[in-house]
């Protein structure tokens, strides 16, 4: 029985990594701090490692990468929020800048090339969301009448961009954390919203949710905790199986702070979280773990039954999960 094999790759880089996005099992990007992005054409043997020309203050918390294009989400206080976009074989374009003093990007979801979010921090009591539905030609803001307000307090994280998720060009989720750990859930592209709590931890600053996944309209998770008590264990975990409109604690121990979840696929398919402390899979949707890993990241991304990780120094590499051992 094959059991989790982790297999670390030279990334070139010393610089911190949060954003990791698999377009097929040859082809993976990641990008991190100072304007830094790193790129593979064979599966990770190789990396070549790149900075944006005139990003180099910037801290790119976001990836996403397709057949011809590449996007970046670079997060930070005012203008330091960018979205990038490059043109395989071309020159990087500055698509979008944020241009609110207060604004804060945190993180973006694609449905496909043309179709996509971004989430910020609230700005006059209202979460910053942006959409594209022509691959960034044109970056517009969601009417902020359209938008739930948020409670004192209450943001959203920058920590592995996927505080956001999409499920078709119509659905998208955005977790939050600090004074509320909520769910907001629009199934009309962003025209309308509606809010849902969670049992995850919540209250100080540093704490909530920080990532959500969903495989498919109605099952989702969500993943977070203390980010300044990594391997503080509490409500770190919960389950929907309504599309978001319910959230359940998941009953496994231990969860420690998780910055990152995702569903893996294949013919096993199952759950990873990672987080600073911690790398986790789970087969049996959230009743165990079905192994844990010692080394911790700050970020996921999963696809073609393959796991890709990226964390600070410039750590990063592959995991196969194969089958699970018994149960924990």
């Amino acid at each position: 029985m094959a059991f989790a094999q982790w297999q670390a790759q030279p990334s070139g880089t010393s610089e911190s990594l949060r954003g990791i996005s698999i377009f097929d099992r040859d082809n993976i990007w990641a990008s991190g701090a100072h304007g830094t992005y790193l790129m593979t054409r064979d599966g990770g043997k190789t990396w070549n490692v790149s900075k944006v020309p005139g990003a180099e203050a910037l801290d790119f918390r976001g990836v996403k990468v397709f057949k011809k294009d590449v996007f970046l989400l670079a997060a930070g206080p005012g203008d330091k929020s960018r979205i990038y976009h490059l043109r395989i074989g071309k020159q990087w374009e500055l698509q979008f800048t944020n241009q609110e003093p207060k604004g804060f990007f945190d993180c973006m979801a694609f449905s496909d090339e043309r179709h996509a979010f971004a989430i910020g921090d609230p700005v006059n009591g209202k979460f910053q969301i942006l959409r594209t539905r022509d691959g960034g030609g044109t970056w517009q803001y969601i009417d902020p009448t359209h938008i739930p307000p948020a409670l004192d307090g209450e943001g959203a994280f920058a920590a592995s961009n996927s505080c956001v998720t999409a499920n078709g060009t119509e659905n998208i989720w955005f977790a939050t954390g600090g004074s509320a750990a909520r769910v907001f859930h629009s199934a009309d592209a962003g025209e309308s919203w509606t809010v849902s709590e969670t049992p995850v931890v919540h209250g100080g600053a540093s704490q909530g949710i920080f990532s959500i996944a969903f495989r498919d309209l109605l099952h989702g998770v969500v993943a977070g905790g203390d980010y300044q008590h990594p391997e503080q264990t509490g409500a770190h975990l919960a389950t929907t199986d309504d599309g978001g409109k319910t959230w359940k604690l998941a009953e496994i121990t231990p969860q420690k702070f998780l910055s990152a979840v995702a569903y893996v696929g294949g013919t096993n398919p199952g759950i990873v979280a990672v987080g600073p402390a911690t790398t986790t899979f789970s087969f049996d949707q959230l009743h165990s773990w079905s192994y844990v890993l010692p080394d911790g990241f700050n970020a996921v991304d999963s696809k073609q039954g393959v796991t890709y990780v990226v964390g600070a120094n410039g750590k990063l590499g592959r995991i196969q999960p194969g089958l699970p051992p018994p149960a924990i």
